[in-house]
């Protein structure tokens, strides 16, 4: 439960930090808001209040980080609601399909949300499906979007409103074309 000023000082010692040899997994399960006035999404850090933004941690802020952020690969999963709105090769692979070495080696930045523009259950499906996809998991390596396209269909079949995750290119942050990719040891 990190209070805003947290998570701008953790981004700024990943900005400082990580290289082009380091991959970065960003977290996020929590409260987040979509603002219709300014038509853009927030987290809602623990000190967050719903009088005032001060405390706010904007879409485009993360977005902001996540360009800044010079790990070769960068995934934002987030489950919270409204998170859909943050749209708008290495020797761990010298046996991997070639397929997955150009995905690796090229930059990547991406998110996982557990839904778009609507409201999210407390009760977290997509985290469920989501522990659930990768314990399961028994390839060598999976790309973060074949993560996504496995439970997808069973968050969105047993949400109690139709969650629909999203998956995507962060736009304007330096993605290029590549993923994610998990090994699994």
């Amino acid at each position: 439960n990190p209070t805003r000023t947290e998570i701008v000082e953790t981004f700024d010692k990943y900005v400082e930090a990580l290289g082009t040899n380091d991959n970065l997994i960003i977290f996020y399960a929590g409260h987040g808001y979509w603002d219709t006035n300014l038509q853009k999404g927030f987290w809602l850090p623990s000190d967050a209040s719903q009088k005032s933004r001060s405390n706010w941690f904007s879409n485009s802020e993360l977005c902001d980080y996540i360009g800044g952020i010079k790990a070769r690969h960068t995934i934002v999963i987030a489950d919270a609601c409204f998170s859909g709105s943050i749209f708008k090769t290495r020797d761990a692979f010298s046996d991997a399909p070639v397929s997955i070495k150009e995905l690796y080696n090229l930059p990547s930045r991406k998110a996982m949300t557990s839904g778009n523009l609507t409201s999210v259950p407390d009760k977290s499906v997509f985290m469920e499906y989501l522990l659930k996809r990768l314990v399961a998991n028994q390839e060598k390596f999976l790309s973060i979007g074949k993560l996504f396209y496995n439970l997808r269909e069973a968050v969105t079949n047993n949400s109690p409103n139709s969650q629909s995750p999203q998956f995507g290119v962060v736009q304007q942050t330096g993605d290029e074309g590549g993923e994610f990719i998990l090994i699994r040891r």
